[in-house]
């Protein structure tokens, strides 16, 4: 059972959100939704809360207004294991929303993501300093990553290749 569950303060936009996720991620579930009544502060009927789940992980989105908004302080990786996996967060997710450096991006309701190969943490620690220093500066000239130039940085004698 997951005991911590991300908690997202939306500005009034948590149905669009869950539903621009759900055209992302195969495995998007809406696990309960709690509507305002004349007790809470919301339009009575309206949505307050949704409970979801994004490849397994539980999340609970609030209308909460545009007191708050997200930062890059917080964000939320997903570990792909393919090329053809990273494309499809990061074209996805990307879309409305503001593209970064390293695998970093904003979506369109300012949430911001890490969208990484599960290799990188190998690519980048593999022990030999040269192989790191090249991974390294393979992915800080990249938006999207590309895991084939990673791997060639990694494998190559002589330098980044491309």
């Amino acid at each position: 059972m997951q005991t911590i569950t991300p908690f997202l303060w939306f500005d009034n936009n948590v149905e669009e959100a869950v539903e621009f996720y759900q055209t992302i991620f195969k495995d998007c579930e809406i696990t309960k939704v709690v509507r305002n009544n004349p007790a809470t502060p919301g339009p009575d009927g309206s949505v307050m809360l949704i409970n979801f789940r994004l490849n397994g992980q539980e999340f609970v989105g609030l209308n909460g207004g545009p007191l708050f908004h997200f930062t890059e302080a917080i964000s939320f990786v997903i570990n792909c294991g393919t090329q053809e996996e990273i494309d499809h967060y990061w074209d996805g997710l990307a879309e409305g929303g503001q593209k970064s450096n390293c695998g970093w991006l904003k979506d369109k309701f300012g949430l911001s993501w890490q969208v990484v190969p599960s290799a990188l943490s190998r690519l980048m620690s593999s022990g030999d300093p040269k192989k790191s220093e090249r991974v390294m500066a393979a992915l800080m000239k990249m938006d999207k990553i590309d895991l084939h130039v990673l791997e060639n940085a990694y494998a190559s004698e002589a330098g980044v290749t491309q």
